[in-house]
């Protein structure tokens, strides 16, 4: 084990030794393995977003079994997904890549300002796939987050006693925060600080704006003097806000974009000390040959 590994587990003392046990299975994986750096293959577009919107561009991509195959072939550290697609595939990987179950969803078929995802997945489902972890979505700002942060407390007590990581999507959303302020920096600092206190052991979150949402947040950062203007800036705020950068922060990938337009981004985080990416549909909508290079360009920056 590398002394970056160490190091990383050592911010989860707290924790029993399955919950670091299952950290350091991610940690090692893969290109990255030993690096403390992640590049994470999550599939639950399928259910919040449609199967055509997710898997038409590539249709391969209809297939369970080729999102496995992906991100091992791909070298990535983990896999994540909900229910029915780890079920419709796991037999033919066993054992082969740590995988994060999605154990809540939401779907856009009933789109409400205030979105509540429902749970799909049990702790013992995870346990009876192999996991290594499980996922779960908070949308701090929808007038429903409070439940959501009920369940997650209940859901991450039962899985951490099963030995399990918990890995929290922090997405901000509702009818409180504008569009803009979804991935507005002191919104989503907000949100990895609300994982990072509900217990997360790896936190995801999107890339933040320089735009702030909170009239008494702006005056806070133009107090301190907060530095955001470069992406690196305001990766290493969100990193600070999960508890000083002892928390594993992870960002996503987004609606498909260019090549180019990914990479700069993945700079922005690696150069603001960010642990990594969780890459979607910039992967698994590209064919596959493309989606390699794209992801092993991603792993090389990650590397350097």
């Amino acid at each position: 084990m590398t002394k970056r590994v160490r190091e990383i587990l050592s911010w989860y003392d707290s924790e029993n030794a399955g919950v670091r046990s299952n950290l350091a299975r991610m940690l090692n994986q893969g290109k990255l393995g030993g690096s403390g750096k992640f590049v994470i293959l999550p599939v639950d577009q399928g259910f919040e977003h449609g199967p055509a919107r997710s898997f038409a561009p590539n249709p391969p991509a209809y297939d369970p079994r080729y999102h496995f195959q992906l991100a091992l072939d791909a070298g990535c550290n983990a896999y994540a997904a909900p229910l029915g697609f780890i079920e419709a595939a796991v037999t033919d990987f066993p054992g082969e890549i740590p995988l994060i179950l999605k154990l809540n969803n939401h779907d856009v078929l009933y789109d409400e300002k205030d979105p509540a995802p429902s749970v799909t997945g049990s702790v013992r489902d995870a346990l009876q796939l192999g996991c290594a972890a499980v996922g779960f979505t908070i949308y701090p700002g929808s007038s429903q987050s409070k439940p959501m942060y009920q369940e997650l407390r209940a859901i991450a007590e039962d899985a951490k006693a099963h030995g399990l990581a918990v890995v929290v999507w922090a997405y901000p959303r509702g009818s409180s925060i504008s569009k803009a302020g979804e991935t507005a920096v002191d919104v989503v600092a907000y949100a990895a600080q609300i994982a990072a206190q509900l217990g997360a052991n790896i936190i995801k979150v999107k890339p933040p704006t320089e735009n702030i949402e909170q009239p008494e947040a702006k005056k806070a950062y133009e107090a301190a003097r907060i530095p955001l203007g470069t992406l690196a800036d305001r990766i290493r705020h969100v990193v600070q806000a999960a508890f000083d950068g002892r928390r594993i922060v992870i960002f996503s990938g987004g609606a498909k974009e260019s090549d180019e337009q990914l990479l700069t981004t993945v700079r922005g985080i690696h150069a603001g000390g960010g642990f990594g990416s969780i890459i979607g549909r910039n992967s698994f909508q590209r064919p596959k040959a493309e989606a390699l290079k794209l992801l092993g360009q991603v792993i090389d920056i990650y590397k350097s």
